[in-house]
């Protein structure tokens, strides 16, 4: 797992699939480069609060990827977590069955 570090990766990842949930909302999008590594983004925006709410949001949206994304994560694809601001209230166990469900659906 790497961390997407270019805009263009984002809005790329912008323009693939999506799952709304109520803590994030959950991009990803196939690169189809051939290489297997599953790559990360986070960003949570101004809307959701001030930067200590959102660093915390994004610490624990780190550990949430860290737990979920080895074995449930898609392969050669690039996910991106776009908090929402409900989810820094939501319960870290809540999170984990929403992330697994979000990349369930879009595992189809």
């Amino acid at each position: 797992m790497t961390q997407l570090t270019r805009r263009a990766d984002y809005l790329a990842a912008n323009r693939g699939a999506r799952a709304p949930m109520p803590g994030f909302v959950l991009l990803v999008r196939a690169r189809d480069d051939g290489d297997a590594t599953k790559r990360i983004g986070i960003t949570v925006s101004k809307k959701v609060g001030n930067a200590v709410v959102r660093n915390r949001m994004k610490r624990r949206f780190r550990a949430l990827v860290r737990d979920v994304l080895p074995d449930s994560g898609i392969a050669g694809a690039d996910h991106v977590l776009i908090g929402r601001p409900g989810g820094i209230e939501r319960d870290f166990s809540r999170l984990r069955v929403e992330l697994k469900k979000a990349l369930g659906k879009l595992a189809r």
